[in-house]
């Protein structure tokens, strides 16, 4: 598909569907209904989709309560992406990565555009291609893309969202965020009448009160370093969710405490599951974590930040996870 074809479809009558992956973050949200929110107000026929539910502190975002959730009705989300004339996948790079949606975009008919930043598209499965990995975010790609595409301007809610999936995919501008681009974008939805203070305290101000217990759970009794691997891990068992209330989102961004430990260059992070061990992986430097999930966790992502699942048990994942170490010595260089 080619900008002309592209823009044969950014008209009225088509019917168009924005989707997301898998246990969305703030990039995938904010990029999502940034984009959702832009094609609603040039007057075109969107909806917004999600495979499943979202954290508490993503949902005051402008358009929140315009989000179809496919795990809670499979099929009026399943006939809005059957009968779409044009899919835009937003933040991943893979139909795996929507969870039980995955099926359903393989049915779809629609023309499918990706606007990613990670790692190893699937260019088969995708009728365009919008993936640059030196991005800071999605949303940064989407804001790019509405710049190309569109004559009319964004206004301050479409500049929240964006705005929300560029401070939580840069960890708040502290890393993925060397381009000076990154920094005119930002200027630019600063221009529209964002409160940066206020999206910021909306994110990271409002944990509930089991949400931070569990954060002290982890770094008191459950963070495990191994100092020769300049490695550290945190282990989370069913049982250890239960007793303090988890809610999704609760365990976000809590890997990357392990990585912040002075020397530690490798983190990683073990939640148990129903059916499987989900894994988050952290780095710095030039140790891809991507291929290391990839060859290892049948997962993938950015080169410093990866998830991947072992189908094995806790305790056998994380013997896999310590035995896989020292073929990785040159992590202690």
């Amino acid at each position: 598909m080619n900008d002309k074809e592209l823009n044969d479809y950014l008209k009225p009558g088509v019917k168009i569907v924005v989707t997301s992956h898998f246990n969305p973050d703030g990039d995938a949200i904010g990029s999502a209904l940034g984009l959702y929110m832009y094609l609603r107000k040039i007057g075109l026929d969107a909806a917004v989709i999600v495979p499943n539910d979202y954290p508490d502190f993503l949902k005051w975002l402008p358009g929140n309560d315009k989000v179809h959730i496919y795990e809670h009705n499979n099929q009026e989300v399943s006939s809005l992406i059957l009968n779409a004339d044009l899919l835009f996948s937003l933040d991943y790079n893979n139909p795996s990565r929507v969870g039980g949606l995955e099926i359903v975009l393989r049915k779809s008919k629609a023309r499918k555009v990706l606007i990613d930043h990670h790692l190893q598209p699937d260019f088969d499965f995708f009728d365009k291609v919008i993936s640059t990995i030196n991005t800071s975010s999605t949303a940064e790609l989407v804001y790019n893309f509405i710049k190309k595409y569109f004559d009319e301007d964004i206004n301050r809610e479409i500049a929240e969202c964006l705005y929300a999936g560029i401070l939580t995919d840069t960890g708040s501008f502290s890393y993925s965020c060397s381009n000076e681009h990154t920094f005119r974008v930002v200027a630019d939805l600063f221009r529209h009448g964002i409160d940066g203070e206020k999206i910021h305290r909306q994110i990271y101000s409002t944990n509930s009160e089991t949400r931070l217990r569990l954060l002290g759970y982890c770094l008191s009794e459950k963070l495990v370093v191994i100092s020769e691997y300049v490695t550290a891990y945190i282990t989370l068992t069913k049982q250890d969710l239960q007793d303090f209330e988890y809610k999704t989102g609760d365990t976000e961004g809590i890997v990357n405490y392990a990585l912040s430990i002075k020397g530690i260059r490798f983190a990683a992070m073990f939640i148990e599951r129903d059916n499987k061990i989900r894994i988050s992986f952290r780095s710095t430097g030039d140790f891809s974590v991507n291929e290391f999930a990839r060859e290892h966790f049948e997962g993938g992502g950015h080169k410093n930040a990866a998830g991947g699942d072992s189908y094995d048990d806790l305790d056998k994942t994380v013997r896999k996870f310590m035995d896989l170490l020292p073929k990785y010595i040159k992590l202690k260089k």
